[in-house]
């Protein structure tokens, strides 16, 4: 399953760093794509995650997920 999420508060490249390592400590996640530019986030997990889930993931990063 794909999911892509906005990501605010992103400034810098540390920031993508730090809200893929955050997305990427969630059980179940493949892979995550983060781009400051377009401020989303592109996530690749098994079906039963939920997009809660990874918002608070992003959350505990320091970021929001609106």
């Amino acid at each position: 399953m794909k999911t892509i999420l906005n990501v605010e508060g992103m400034s810098c490249e540390h920031c993508v760093n730090h809200v893929t390592k955050e997305i990427k400590s969630v059980n179940g996640v493949k892979s995550v794509k983060v781009s400051l530019k377009d401020k989303k986030a592109t996530i690749v997990h098994k079906d039963d995650i939920s997009v809660e889930a990874l918002k608070a993931a992003i959350v505990t990063a320091g970021y929001e997920a609106p």
